[in-house]
């Protein structure tokens, strides 16, 4: 299955100790990238996590949002950290003083991040809960992506129907095209009074017929569907993979516009070069 470098995720975890919310967004990018937003009391698990994401995801920009509430409890008072309540309350006298505001607010002191503390098995079984609720945020997120990348298989594989049909139309054209061809040279030399040898007429005609043979692109063409429909089956992170075989393509389409001698071949030219466009925009979107 391949994956979308495109997806959202939130997921919510309820316990007795308060609520953590984990939101997950990613878009695309070269490589993978993640950036944290989190408390500070769950700050020392940043590198674990970064850890487990990197475990799962192969590229794209990713940002994970961690929103906690943790509900004090009534009994067993209040676990105060004094030293940093003192330092807090001096350098908040000191802005006070310097601009003339109000009365520091004991309040606003208590709700400094670590002047009251949460008692260590508290915080043991707040950081486990946090990892649950984040690998289960990952797995909506990946789930949410693989939604995003079948849908994109989808308009890829359509794509790659249209080239089989332009193929196979260039294909059936090219006798009627070589044919023409060879009346357009012969009524030239009608006009022109000229007489040539047989022998002669005929060399030309397969010179010609050399240069416009198209039969190879045709054939590289119709490969490279091939291919890009089995990278899809393997799936993974297959995204690099397939914006290489996107260069194959156009590199067909041009010399097949290049050997055109016809409007109907030219036609499917362009439309060949339109659909690999509209793929390889959408390849972008892979991981």
């Amino acid at each position: 299955m391949i994956q979308s470098m495109t997806g959202y995720a939130r997921h919510e975890l309820k316990a007795e100790w308060g609520t953590a919310t984990w939101e997950m967004r990613s878009v695309n990018q070269r490589f993978l990238e993640t950036y944290f937003r989190l408390p500070e009391q769950i700050r020392s698990l940043e590198n674990g996590l970064r850890d487990r994401l990197r475990k799962q995801l192969q590229r794209g920009k990713v940002e994970c949002n961690l929103r906690l509430h943790i509900e004090q409890k009534a009994e067993g008072g209040l676990s105060l950290n004094e030293d940093l309540a003192r330092s807090v309350i001096s350098s908040a006298n000191w802005v006070a003083n310097q601009s003339s505001s109000a009365q520091l607010n004991p309040l606003d002191v208590l709700r400094w991040p670590g002047v009251v503390a949460q008692q260590e098995d508290d915080m043991d079984t707040i950081q486990a809960d946090v990892l649950g609720a984040f690998e289960a945020c990952i797995a909506e997120f990946i789930e949410n992506r693989g939604s995003e990348g079948k849908a994109l298989e989808r308009m890829i594989e359509e794509r790659l129907e249209g080239i089989s049909e332009q193929v196979t139309f260039v294909r059936g054209r090219m006798p009627e095209v070589l044919q023409w061809q060879r009346e357009k040279l012969l009524g030239r030399f009608e006009e022109a009074k000229v007489e040539l040898d047989p022998t002669r007429l005929e060399a030309e005609m397969v010179m010609l017929a050399q240069k416009v043979d198209v039969a190879e692109e045709l054939d590289r063409l119709n490969a490279h569907v091939v291919e890009t429909r089995k990278i899809l089956r393997k799936g993974g992170a297959c995204g690099r993979r397939l914006d290489f075989m996107m260069q194959e393509f156009n590199r067909e389409a041009n010399t097949l516009g290049s050997k055109s001698i016809n409007a109907d071949i030219t036609a499917a030219a362009v439309e060949l070069k339109v659909l690999i466009e509209q793929m390889r925009e959408q390849i972008q979107n892979i991981e």
